[in-house]
């Protein structure tokens, strides 16, 4: 099975910790109820911080696939 397509897909190849996450939170409300957020970085930590910010913000780790380029891509479904 397929990752479901991003309604936004941030580019956060250059950011480091703990600019992903931050940009995923200020960006979120940009994505319908329901929709989904890719936050594609390049910097190790966001493997673990992406699906713990989720977890303390309610909201759905989708996992992790890889953008056009290879660069790891983080998927979050927004439930709030």
């Amino acid at each position: 099975m397929s990752a479901p397509a991003p309604d936004l897909e941030l580019d956060c190849r250059d950011l480091r910790c703990p600019r992903p996450v931050i940009e995923l939170a200020r960006h979120l409300a940009e994505v319908p109820v329901g929709g989904v957020l890719a936050v594609v970085a390049t910097d190790v930590a966001a493997r673990t911080d992406v699906p713990a910010w989720c977890r303390m913000r309610g909201q759905e780790f989708l996992g992790e696939d890889a953008a056009d380029d290879g660069a790891p891509r983080y998927l979050v479904r927004r439930l709030s």
